[in-house]
């Protein structure tokens, strides 16, 4: 009997291997069992609450299951995305990614609490949202040729407002600054919505803005729209050349927002998110929302997302040192 030993031994351990495989299979394939919380880092009513809210929604009909949206703002997203990085990796706290909090602060703040590319795994893109360049209607220029020539012809004359410092706002108008090669001067506003109307007013040159902010006042004629910061035209504003088009190659600029979950996520629930996400920004209703505020829908796997991810970083890390841009 005792050569028996070992084969016996070899075929209890094989066992209890797999009945351990079948628990976890089992605790992931019952999932989502309760409630998921949904932290989006920022305030109620904005357009990344909106939006999110939306996808919840239908996350929560795709999976037959509740999505409680918990609104954590503060410190620029900073404190619901730390919450989001903090919670149990167990798939039942999830949240929005957004351009800030992931790409930009942490090579802006000194210091914030969590490592985006450690503490959070990503799961989808949600859209990329270009910004608008818009001159206020009395500065003599047409094209975006003829502002940088203006700006160069005036330099440190030409204003660009912005939200604050570090938006995408603000950084986009500082990546305008170094391509072109020309010194303008950035005010810095609390909101999108006063520097919107001091551009209206004619009491900044230019800003950046936000698609879905800036189409009412193009639309009646209130700014003058010059270049778009997206790849590829938008929809909404069919006549109006991107940047690359316009005469910066390469120059892309979005403030995007997408969903994560705490590293650590089993795999496999990561890649049922993944896929009903995929599903939802094909729906109807989301497309119709993304599309109307000049936004483009994402999509894609968990690694195109993080590699997304990482080039945003570098990119705005860089625009962030050559411009020496502090919060101070």
């Amino acid at each position: 009997m005792k050569p028996l030993r070992p084969l016996l031994a070899g075929l209890l351990a094989i066992t209890t291997l797999a009945s351990a495989s079948i628990a976890r299979a089992q605790d992931v394939g019952d999932w989502p069992s309760k409630p998921i919380t949904f932290i989006v880092p920022y305030a109620p009513g904005g357009f990344a609450d909106t939006r999110m809210r939306l996808i919840a929604r239908k996350l929560g009909d795709a999976l037959n299951q509740t999505v409680v949206v918990e609104n954590k703002a503060g410190a620029g997203g900073v404190i619901g995305t730390n919450l989001i990085a903090k919670a149990a990796p167990d798939g039942y706290t999830i949240g929005a990614g957004n351009l800030a909090p992931m790409a930009v602060n942490p090579t802006l703040m000194d210091k914030i609490p969590y490592q985006a590319d450690k503490d959070l795994a990503p799961v989808i893109l949600v859209e990329n949202s270009p910004l608008v360049l818009s001159v206020n209607n009395s500065l003599p220029v047409k094209n975006l040729k003829e502002l940088i020539e203006l700006a160069k012809k005036e330099p440190g004359k030409l204003t660009f407002g912005s939200s604050g410092v570090g938006g995408a706002h603000h950084l986009s108008g500082e990546m305008f600054r170094e391509q072109a090669d020309i010194d303008i001067v950035h005010v810095p506003y609390k909101g999108g919505s006063p520097a919107a109307a001091d551009l209206m007013g004619g009491h900044i040159a230019m800003m950046f803005e936000m698609g879905y902010s800036a189409l009412p006042a193009i639309q009646s004629t209130k700014v003058h729209p010059i270049a778009v910061t997206s790849k590829e035209r938008l929809k909404v504003l069919p006549d109006v050349p991107t940047m690359d088009e316009a005469g910066l190659p390469g120059f892309e600029s979005y403030n995007w927002q997408g969903i994560v979950a705490p590293a650590g996520t089993p795999e496999p629930i990561i890649a049922k998110l993944n896929t009903e996400l995929n599903k939802i920004l094909q729906d109807a209703e989301v497309q119709r929302a993304i599309a109307d505020t000049g936004s483009q829908a994402g999509g894609g796997s968990p690694e195109d997302f993080g590699k997304f991810i990482a080039a945003e970083t570098q990119k705005w890390a860089d625009v962030i040192k050559k411009g020496n841009i502090t919060l101070q």
